[in-house]
């Protein structure tokens, strides 16, 4: 039996223009973060700053000040998609490259996905490649936040600074511990509510709140993948619960909770059938641990303040 070629465009051309298209589509909006940050504002003072295009056709030269928040906001992006890809390919298991999709969003793009063409043939192989793309992914948005930290005391002091931003970004474990760590090591580093202004650190939060999403343990995230691996019975149970949580937590901490609940409900994000024969050995077990520290380290019941249905039907 002949084995079909696989089809080229998909394999890589595809993949290249996915990622062309979301250079373009973060690097405008980082253009716009940037430009408010050399003014001393916050990140987003109104709605035109997330959709930066008139801006841009006015001075198309302003695109390259989006740079920064681009390259680091798809380096996060593309180390959590490799760490997928990369423990398929050592578990035999066929999978595309990244596909890093643009949307017209705060960051520019909707994430990145892998998509796996092969079952994944045991709980090891589940647990690595659910595992290590949010490991991956989380150790270099601690690096890119620390980064944006130390790069935020070079904003400007602007009188209008204190103006209202539409879009706030709300507190992790994990920003604090870095900027704890941080302020110790260099006193000069700015207060943490001032602070989360320079687009790299942006996109550092971006990188944090993407991995928290993704270890939401249930349905085909990554988070569910690792309690699958655990136990297909505590995974089923979640599934079933922790999208009526998520569509609670809209009501009273982030509206987008009601859209995650809603995916989640979809039948296409149960799980498939994974053989469970072996134990988990040590290591694995580990594993499940660091994520779900991860996972604490990274959530937050209110991403962005004041945008649950109760503040606004207050």
């Amino acid at each position: 039996m002949q084995i079909p070629r696989p089809n080229r465009w998909l394999e890589y051309g595809l993949p290249v223009l996915l990622l062309t298209v979301s250079l373009v589509t973060t690097t405008a909006i980082g253009a716009r973060f940037m430009q408010n940050f050399l003014e001393g504002l916050p990140t987003v003072v109104s709605e035109s700053d997330l959709w930066p295009w008139p801006w841009l056709i006015e001075n198309p030269h302003r695109l390259l000040l989006g740079w920064p928040f681009s390259l680091a906001l798809l380096t996060i992006l593309l180390t959590h998609e490799f760490g997928h890809y990369f423990a398929c390919r050592a578990h035999g298991i066929r999978a595309t490259l990244p596909w890093v999709l643009p949307a017209p969003t705060l960051s520019g793009t909707a994430g990145a996905i892998i998509q796996i063409r092969s079952l994944i043939p045991n709980r090891l192989a589940l647990m690595d490649v659910g595992a290590y793309g949010p490991l991956a992914g989380y150790l270099v948005s601690i690096v890119v936040v620390a980064i944006g930290f130390l790069l935020s005391p070079l904003a400007p002091v602007n009188p209008l600074h204190h103006a209202p931003a539409i879009i706030g970004f709300g507190n992790s474990l994990t920003l604090n511990i870095v900027h704890s760590a941080l302020s110790h090591l260099y006193p000069g580093t700015p207060s943490f509510d001032l602070a989360l202004r320079h687009p790299v650190l942006v996109a550092g939060w971006v990188g944090l709140f993407i991995t928290s999403l993704n270890l939401i343990p249930c349905g085909q995230l990554d988070g569910g993948h690792i309690i699958y691996a655990i136990s297909p019975r505590i995974h089923r149970i979640l599934t079933w619960i922790l999208p009526f949580v998520l569509l609670v937590g809209g009501v009273f901490f982030w509206v987008g909770w009601i859209l995650w609940g809603a995916i989640l409900l979809i039948p296409a994000m149960r799980h498939p059938r994974v053989p469970i024969i072996q134990s988990l050995d040590r290591k694995r077990l580990a594993l499940s641990v660091l994520a779900l520290a991860i996972f604490v380290l990274t959530f937050s019941a209110a991403p962005f303040p004041d945008t649950s249905i109760l503040h606004y039907l207050r």
